[in-house]
């Protein structure tokens, strides 16, 4: 395999890929027997028509597609080791020649990486984070653990009020017709959790248990159902149940069930520490991105659109991951929220932008700075990663991290080096 490097204007370049043409015959010969059998013709056996007989009756091309994209994957990450030049975004691969008995050519137009110009770094002025915790921060702590703890009681003897659950039956009408999706039976409902169509819940208030109750709302003109939009409907309500949750008394018992503690003081004492080391880690955070800003703000760089683009699928990517594991897929986020790909790749573009930025003057803090990583810091984080996954260190070495990995690792342990440098020589004002 052979590949040059044509530098283009906005920081980015097409690499020109040629693989032997033996490596091409060879891949025309995968694409044949991987496609032999669906191929079908009259007097031979599925599987068992001859390659120059498909090619004589379909044309010499035929297998040319799935032998380019047979190639084209491991050429291109050979090219990618390769090459000199930083990559940073995935490739617009277009095919110049692919003809059995020639080289096959592709090229593959990337971004590369920017060239940053550091200004000011060190002794950037920030505000000085300020790390209070009030009594009303610990009584709302606490209060949060209260309501963990509180037992679900019915209640017979008074009308619906805020906080309180309601079992109830539903069915919702629009122009007198009642609509797909809009009846429920034994329905939960927690009012005041905003849960329904706004002033739905604030309606049930003041009701008691069997009243039948006329609901009246109007949809939102964001709603995910095209048809509902903007529609005013009445939702006939039947009031099953009425629940409360009973809060249990703030004393030495409460504390003894929630924590280690004998005695409400010690826990509130404990709580208190608590939310004075979550503050401060906050703090320290916000300190440390405020530094970054001022350096990003000062320093000079310019980002291919190439490489902006890929970093925004990257986040889109991530996130319809975490939709996954919630049993939605990114699909269904969009028809719920009215959003579409074009619309999220505008709204994660920020987002992007400071990610790429951050990374890119970090690196170059690293180089000007020649922050290095030893192993002894090395094994202490790969010695963190193993802990969060409870596995031993020598395992998570062996078997998760090859070299490239490690590599990489270590790039990340010197970026956080370089914000703790750039942070600890940063002046408070």
């Amino acid at each position: 395999m052979s590949l040059q490097v044509e530098k283009l204007e906005k920081g980015m370049a097409k690499l020109t890929i040629e693989v032997p043409a033996e490596e091409f015959t060879k891949a025309i010969e995968v694409a044949y027997n991987k496609n032999k059998k669906k191929i079908s013709v009259p007097g031979f056996r599925a599987g068992k028509v001859p390659r120059a007989m498909i090619e004589k009756m379909y044309g010499k091309g035929i297998f040319v597609e799935d032998a380019a994209n047979e190639i084209i994957p491991d050429a291109y990450e050979k090219a990618f080791k390769e090459c000199e030049e930083e990559i940073t975004s995935t490739p617009k691969i277009e095919v110049v020649q692919a003809e059995e008995g020639k080289p096959f050519i592709f090229t593959a137009e990337v971004a590369l990486k920017p060239e940053v110009t550091l200004g000011t770094y060190k002794g950037v002025e920030v505000e000085k984070p300020v790390v209070e915790v009030s009594e009303e921060d610990i009584n709302a702590e606490i209060e949060k653990e209260r309501k963990n703890c509180a037992r679900t009681i019915t209640v017979e003897d008074r009308p619906v009020k805020d906080g309180d659950i309601v079992n109830i039956n539903f069915e919702g009408f629009v122009d007198g017709e009642a609509f797909e999706g809009g009846k429920g039976e034994d329905f939960p409902l927690t009012i005041g959790s905003h849960s329904f169509i706004d002033n739905f819940e604030e309606q049930l208030i003041g009701k008691n248990i069997d009243d039948e109750v006329e609901v009246n709302v109007t949809f939102p003109e964001n709603y995910h159902e095209e048809s509902l939009k903007g529609k005013p409907a009445l939702f006939k309500v039947k009031i099953n149940k009425i629940q409360e949750n009973e809060l249990p008394e703030l004393d030495d018992e409460f504390a003894s069930e929630v924590s280690s503690y004998d005695t409400f003081e010690e826990y509130k004492k404990s709580v208190e520490e608590h939310l004075k080391e979550q503050k401060e880690n906050e703090a320290k955070t916000r300190k440390e991105d405020a530094v970054i800003e001022a350096i990003i703000k000062d320093a000079k760089m310019e980002i291919p659109d190439a490489m902006m683009e890929t970093e925004q699928r990257s986040i889109i990517n991530d996130f319809s991951q975490r939709l996954k594991m919630q049993g939605m897929n990114i699909e269904q986020y969009y028809t719920y929220t009215g959003l579409n790909e074009e619309k999220m790749m505008e709204q994660v573009k920020e987002q992007a932008d400071r990610r790429i930025k951050t990374r890119l003057v970090c690196e170059a803090i690293v180089n000007a700075e020649k922050i290095e990583v030893s192993e002894e810091e090395l094994d202490a984080e790969l010695k963190k990663l193993a802990d969060q996954y409870g596995l031993e260190v020598d395992k998570v070495k062996n078997e998760f991290m090859d070299a490239e990995r490690i590599s990489e690792f270590k790039k990340d342990i010197a970026i956080q080096k370089a914000i703790t440098f750039v942070t600890e020589n940063a002046k408070e004002k």
